[in-house]
């Protein structure tokens, strides 16, 4: 068995410990505030999504199974690895490639599906969405109620219900917009510990460079 491992680990294969791929209930789509998490972190490590003048706003954090409470992470799977183009292709909307890899690891894994779908079905749910052309207008950094920007979700996209997104902050600052989906891409309620509402009345937001 011990020489078995080791073969798995030194051939690159796609396999470690975590939950059977593919079984899961249903999709979070996460979007996260690009000038924010610049302000945060991705200035000082000098991320190539936060360079003045790309115009990123909302952009694709990730498309993770979910359970009804909790989530699968890093399963098995003898799906091949995205090939560099594939997460290349990923960076108009997630930003960089890098990010691209990273959320294949963690979460396309336990999807069940390959990396070609994976991916052609991250794009398809961020399409899905209006995001709030309200938030592209800020010109300075303003301090807004987080309940606000998910009212502005709410509005640009009246399919949606308010169970169905949830907010959440980071230091003081909007982090995230999360939208749950069926495994069919329909909006629906967001489960468990999905739901993660951000309390802040003075979340600050930053805007677009």
């Amino acid at each position: 068995m011990r020489w078995l491992i080791l073969l798995c680990v030194l051939s690159g294969a796609a396999f470690a410990d975590g939950e059977k791929a593919g079984d899961f209930d249903y999709y979070v789509m996460s979007l996260s505030w690009t000038p924010n998490f610049c302000a945060l972190e991705g200035d000082a490590k000098g991320y190539e999504q936060c360079d003045r003048g790309t115009g990123n706003g909302w952009v694709l954090h990730g498309l993770w199974p979910q359970y009804e409470d909790g989530w699968p992470a890093h399963c098995p799977s003898a799906e091949h690895n995205p090939s560099k183009q594939e997460t290349a292709a990923m960076a108009d909307i997630m930003g960089s490639s890098g990010l691209a890899w990273y959320q294949w690891k963690k979460h396309g894994r336990c999807s069940g599906l390959s990396s070609q779908e994976y991916f052609a079905l991250s794009r398809e749910a961020y399409r899905s969405v209006e995001r709030p052309e309200v938030l592209r207008k800020l010109d300075q950094t303003v301090a807004v109620p987080a309940s606000v920007i998910e009212e502005a979700w709410l509005q640009a996209n009246p399919k949606l219900k308010p169970d169905m997104v949830t907010v959440t902050c980071k230091d003081g600052r909007i982090a995230e917009t999360r939208i749950c989906f069926t495994k069919g891409l329909v909006p629906r309620y967001c489960g468990g510990r999905a739901v993660r509402d951000c309390t802040l009345s003075d979340a600050l937001l930053e805007p677009v460079r």
